[in-house]
């Protein structure tokens, strides 16, 4: 299993895909609230979002690079990914981390 942090982008290294994964449009796996930024996948013709109850996944048909414009660029191989956002603790509640 391979973990990757991208900024307060989360991408893991899954198996496959959920059965109940149904395709997504675009190639942004985070936008940034605050600079309008996003973290994304270069190769857009490699690369295919799926929604499954409300979790976000990433399939890769070769190997890509995730670019955002204030990080460092990742290479990820060809396979399937889990994507989540981090999420940091306050008093009051859990809450999304703003980029």
């Amino acid at each position: 299993m391979m973990l990757i942090r991208h900024g307060d982008v989360l991408v893991q290294s899954i198996p496959t895909l959920p059965a109940a994964a149904q395709p997504r449009p675009g190639n942004a796996l985070a936008y940034g609230e605050v600079t309008g930024h996003s973290h994304r996948i270069r190769e857009v013709q490699q690369a295919q979002l799926y929604i499954a109850q409300d979790e976000l996944y990433l399939a890769l048909s070769a190997p890509s690079t995730l670019i955002h414009e204030e990080h460092a660029t990742i290479p990820l191989p060809a396979g399937f990914y889990k994507v989540w956002m981090q999420r940091e603790y306050t008093p009051t509640k859990i809450v999304r981390v703003i980029d």
